[in-house]
């Protein structure tokens, strides 16, 4: 799961390069660009995260044997 995380987060720079290259080109505006680069930033972030909790050890579940009383 890792590793799909990671190739998403690499497959999530190559839009964010294009939209400043459309912007740099005059192929979209400021306004828009800076709309679409704080989703691309928020979307990395949250990945970025997911792939921080993934890496994580697991806490050890304990379980109590016996009836409850």
């Amino acid at each position: 799961m890792v590793r799909f995380v990671q190739i998403a987060m690499g497959s999530g720079a190559e839009p964010s390069y294009h939209f400043l290259l459309a912007r740099d080109l005059s192929l979209m505006q400021a306004a828009e660009y800076d709309v679409v680069d704080a989703d691309i930033g928020e979307i990395m972030r949250l990945l970025s995260a997911l792939s921080g909790k993934l890496r994580e050890p697991a806490e050890p579940r304990h379980f109590e044997l016996g009836a409850k009383g």
